[in-house]
């Protein structure tokens, strides 16, 4: 039996379906993304998850028990399944481990474990105003875990982080999966962050649910411009390319690391416009057959105007 199972799920606004026929399962220790633009619905999804927000149509089924919304239970949420969102709180001029203990439902030892894990013991004596975003939000998802939830539901983890902190958070979450066996399901702004972290990505648009699979399969196989634009760079080439690729479509989607530099017997012609300097590897504009097109490479021979030849990986 699935841990989680959302069966057709849906929530008006104004009458109208803003989320609409939403399906899927979610077993333990299954890590699920589900990706989208701003004001595609993911908050609402997780709030509904949560039992924070009541379905308008379907059922939300946790463990094989269907979670009740906030209109039939006096103190909304579920007691299994923990939601962090993306305004968490603290209280001002306390200590954190004051915080901490005010939530906390586990053993010394049982506490001080998830203290580790979320890297917050040598913060236990300082006071809450005095912590950096990163710190408040590792406090906050230690204070989640006191309460021994099941399910760990993240709205925007890694929002307002600077690099560091947010490659702290992910360090955490995956802890978080392996070491205390909590199951997560994650919205994310900025998709990308979920690639390495998710066993599935559910990408969501207008509310509904465009495309599911791994990472892989939705980075490398985006359904079109809209689920490749959220995981990255992508080349959208028009029918004449994509014939001479000798891919019989209109249009073919292409990440700039899936070009290669060829051979001219088994590559595309193109010309050299421009080369982008990343660190570690290079962006290359390249015109071919009167469109642009990006190929991400590791080392760059050439300059503007130079003419090479490439091929799809």
């Amino acid at each position: 039996m699935a841990l989680l199972r959302v069966s057709d799920i849906g929530k008006k606004e104004n009458n109208v379906f803003t989320i609409e026929n939403i399906n899927f399962t979610q077993e333990a220790g299954q890590k699920i993304a589900i990706a989208g633009e701003t004001g595609s619905g993911k908050t609402t999804i997780l709030k509904m998850i949560a039992g924070l927000l009541q379905p308008d149509e379907g059922a939300i089924y946790f463990e094989g028990e269907r979670v009740l919304g906030p209109f039939e239970k006096l103190i909304p949420g579920h007691r299994s399944i923990a939601y962090l969102s993306q305004h968490f709180e603290l209280r001002n001029n306390y200590r954190v481990e004051e915080e901490l203990e005010s939530k906390n439902l586990l053993t010394d030892k049982e506490a001080d474990n998830i203290y580790s894990i979320c890297n917050i013991k040598q913060l236990l004596k300082r006071k809450t105003n005095e912590l950096s975003g990163g710190e408040r939000q590792r406090i906050v998802l230690a204070r989640l875990l006191t309460t021994s939830p099941k399910l760990l539901v993240l709205d925007e983890p890694f929002s307002n982080l600077d690099l560091a902190q947010k490659n702290n958070i992910k360090s955490v979450l995956l802890d978080i999966g392996s070491k205390l066996g909590t199951t997560c399901v994650m919205v994310s702004h900025d998709a990308a962050d979920t690639l390495s972290w998710a066993d599935t990505i559910i990408v969501i648009r207008n509310g509904q649910i465009v495309q599911q699979g791994t990472p892989k399969e939705v980075y490398n196989n985006p359904l079109d411009e809209y689920c490749a634009g959220l995981f990255g760079e992508y080349n959208l080439l028009n029918q004449e390319n994509a014939q001479a690729f000798l891919v019989d479509q209109q249009q073919l989607i292409v990440r700039p690391e899936q070009f290669s530099i060829a051979s001219e017997a088994t590559g595309v012609k193109g010309i050299v416009q421009a080369v982008y300097f990343f660190g570690s590897y290079y962006n290359v504009d390249v015109l071919v057959h009167d469109q642009f097109l990006r190929v991400k490479i590791a080392n760059n021979p050439f300059q503007n105007g130079d003419a090479i030849y490439i091929a799809i990986n």
